[in-house]
């Protein structure tokens, strides 16, 4: 068992440098046989994350946050399974944020692929426990008893004693060493690789989960923020008049940036603050506010200019990217074709259906705090950092998430509510308005991407030139980083999946205006776009069917093996393409106005193949299918997995169609859902998915992994159906939506 790399979230570098991680801290499962483990009143507790009690009833701690991706149920099947409990007797608990459940940072599409095994040794270890404790009850030995649905039985008389009734005897059992800890072969799952109805659904269908935005606590006050318009801008001079006439209002004053040390935290933009007795009343006490602002440095950015600039650096030399090789000079010379393309994607934000929002109560020498956060113990340690207040008198309650998408792992929103609390003495709930939301987030990055490639005389590419202009979410951390990260080339840049013998990379110069924050896929959403487009366009320069095209680039089968404990699988990568065209009917003939693309895209880990068919009727486009495949190593609850692909489809489509954040004078034009829109329920296509099974290859990322595929083959199926190239999102921009 390997050691936990306990990090946080505290700088950009060690943020995306997480690896798989190993079995958590503080769970206790240790090697030294004489240690026995602490335990709760009344049950048995084998470690931080199983609670037995003596009626059979079995609470589970989740360390990860739950925002519609399952993972409550996901990591509560995998301790069940492997500890042969009854599921009917399973309960889940969130854990708060403490470094003691280890990483619980909720994002990069990480909880499986990292903690998947450690919850299955849980499971497995208090298995082992039960079956001590009844073998000694019996007075008989270890292998005459096995533990099944919920229950350890004699094999040899077949006799058979309740979980609950081992309780006490359990208590006196010392913790198994970890060599000692075997875990289920795939052919004895019982709920891993199957599906399981959510253990939140009950409250998800009856409207009584807790979001953040429905904590209630006593002497409560409500908080509204009014925030410069311009990013970092401060306030000059404020006129409360009208606002301190609005019923309910209470109190209103100057809140100022709270500024992260290099490297670190979020930090809060500030603003002016105004305290109500209710929501709305803080809603309208804001809206009466009359504030002039100093707008700063960031006044003058304007995205049309911004994009005009990036678009005329890409077709310069940029820095060459370590892993290009070859001479791409030589290969176009020698071609018998170039091809050369510039791909756009704008700023785009998160917008989850519930706003950011925080409960905090500062008392003094203690912090407490209820809030829907993806990355709780971020939000402790700049919690402690900023108000001084040792970690240990600091409690993060983490609430279910209406949607987060990376907008909810950034803690600013915390900070406001503790920062307002501590003013006020008393405890307040900030919830920001859809405006605030879209208007003052963390925006994912803009790009502008050039690309040139060359056919040989063989019709394969003999030359891959690529720019990447993209503002790198290190500024959030670092300023004056005005070159994308190395760790974010990464992400479907360097590593793209395709076998090219002359390669070239440049980074080009790309200065951040607005706060960057990663979105769900972050830089692979740039990649997928860029790299699926143009394998496209040289396809249809080659006179050659697309994925045919696509599976001579992978070329032949090769694993790579990188830092990771996921290499490279070449042959996995094809397997996806050639399920999703069986699926697809790809090639099949089409209606008049009809048209087929597809893409395929390695993140996380995962490979990921999709065919979307749309029909362009009146220069209007309609999205009517999509398939996807995705392989991602080992299942764990499928229907989860088939959800968050849906999910990705129609995340990616509302991206492609609408996705567009842009600034005048500084500020995003943007307010809220009738002009930063999603795709409606009118608009939702048939989408079919198929899990490859793999059971017996490690589990990587589902959340993201959807995502990047979705712009270029609906972009490609566009061509296909028209025969006219979208090089820029999104297509409400091109008349098509």
């Amino acid at each position: 068992m390997s050691k936990i790399q306990q990090i946080n979230r505290r700088d950009f570098v060690k943020l995306l440098g997480l690896a798989s991680g190993g079995i958590l801290l503080g769970c206790n499962l240790s090697s030294d046989k004489k240690e026995f483990i602490p335990q709760v009143e009344g049950a048995f507790s084998p470690n931080l994350f199983i609670h037995l009690e003596k009626n059979g009833n079995i609470t589970l701690m989740v360390s990860r946050s739950e925002m519609g991706q399952g993972i409550r149920t996901s990591l509560a099947s995998a301790i069940a399974d492997e500890m042969e409990a009854n599921w009917q007797y399973i309960s889940v608990k969130q854990a708060t944020g403490n470094a003691k459940y280890g990483n619980q940072n909720t994002d990069g599409s990480r909880s499986v692929r990292t903690i998947l095994e450690p919850m299955r040794k849980m499971g497995a270890a208090a298995k082992m426990i039960l079956i001590t404790a009844a073998a000694k009850k019996w007075n008989v030995t270890e292998n005459d008893c096995k533990a099944e649905n919920h229950f350890v039985i004699n094999t040899t008389t077949n006799t058979k004693i309740s979980f609950g009734d081992l309780v006490d005897e359990a208590k006196k059992v010392a913790v198994p060493a970890d060599d000692t800890i075997n875990l289920k072969k795939v052919e004895d799952f019982k709920f891993i690789g199957k599906t399981l109805k959510s253990v939140d659904l009950k409250d998800f269908t009856h409207g009584t989960a807790t979001y953040g935005i429905d904590v209630r606590i006593p002497n409560l006050k409500f908080a509204a923020i009014a925030r410069c318009p311009v990013t970092f801008g401060t306030v000059k001079k404020i006129d409360k008049s009208d606002a301190e006439k609005t019923p309910g209002v209470e109190n209103i004053f100057e809140l100022n940036r709270i500024i992260p040390p290099i490297g670190k935290f979020f930090g809060a933009l500030g603003g002016v603050a105004v305290i109500a007795n209710n929501t709305w009343s803080a809603f309208q006490g804001k809206l009466n506010l009359n504030i002039e602002w100093n707008y700063g440095e960031n006044h003058s950015f304007d995205t049309v200019e911004f994009k005009n600039k990036l678009t005329e650096r890409v077709h310069q030399k940029g820095k060459l990217v370590p892993g290009s090789k070859g001479n791409v000079v030589s290969a176009f010379k020698e071609s018998e074709k170039t091809i050369e393309a510039t791909y756009h994607v704008p700023f785009l934000v998160h917008a989850p259906m519930e706003v950011p929002n925080a409960t905090a109560w500062f008392q003094g020498n203690k912090i407490e705090v209820w809030a829907p956060l993806q990355d709780p113990q971020t939000a402790r340690a700049e919690l402690s950092h900023f108000f001084e207040i040792p970690l240990e008198n600091i409690t993060v309650n983490v609430t279910f998430l209406g949607g987060g998408f990376g907008r909810k792992s950034k803690s600013d929103f915390v900070v406001e509510a503790v920062a307002l609390s501590k003013k006020i003495n008393a405890p307040v709930q900030v919830i920001w308005t859809r405006e605030d939301d879209i208007q003052n987030s963390f925006y994912h990055a803009t790009s502008v991407q050039y690309l040139k490639g060359s056919i040989g005389k063989n019709g394969n590419v003999s030359g891959w030139l690529q720019r990447v202009a993209v503002p790198s979410i290190v500024s959030s951390f670092k300023p004056m980083s005005d070159y994308v990260s190395g760790l974010e080339l990464n992400q479907g840049f360097t590593n793209n999946p395709y076998n090219l013998k002359n390669f070239r990379l440049e980074n080009v110069k790309a200065e951040s205006h607005l706060r960057i924050g990663w979105l769900r896929s972050v830089v692979h959403i740039h990649s997928g776009f860029g790299n699926n487009s143009f394998v496209d366009e040289l396809a249809n320069a080659a006179k050659m069917d697309p994925v045919q095209f696509h599976l001579d680039l992978i070329g032949k089968d090769k694993i790579i093996t990188g830092k990771s404990n996921h290499p490279y699988n070449s042959k996995r990568m094809k397997a996806v393409l050639k399920n999703t065209a069986k699926i697809s009917g790809w090639g099949k003939s089409l209606p008049k106005n009809y048209g087929m693309g597809i893409a395929i895209h390695y993140s996380f880990y995962s490979y990921v193949a999709t065919a979307v068919e749309v029909n362009v009727n009146d220069g209007k486009v309609k999205v009517e299918n999509v398939w996807t495949t995705i392989d991602c190593g080992l299942a764990l609850n499928k229907d989860n997995i088939k959800n968050q692909l849906e999910g990705a489809a129609i995340f990616g489509m509302s991206i492609t169609m609408y996705g567009k954040i842009t600034t005048k004078e500084g500020a995003v034009e943007q307010n809220n859902f009738f002009d930063y829109q999603m795709t409606r329920m009118k608009d939702a296509p048939h989408i079919h998915i198929e899990i490859m099974d793999k059971m017996h290859e490690p589990p990587t990322g589902v959340g993201e992994p959807g995502v990047p595929v979705i712009a270029p083959a609906i972009c490609n199926a566009i061509f296909n159906a028209t025969g006219k190239r979208i090089r820029t999102l999104p297509l409400i921009d091109e008349g098509l939506v």
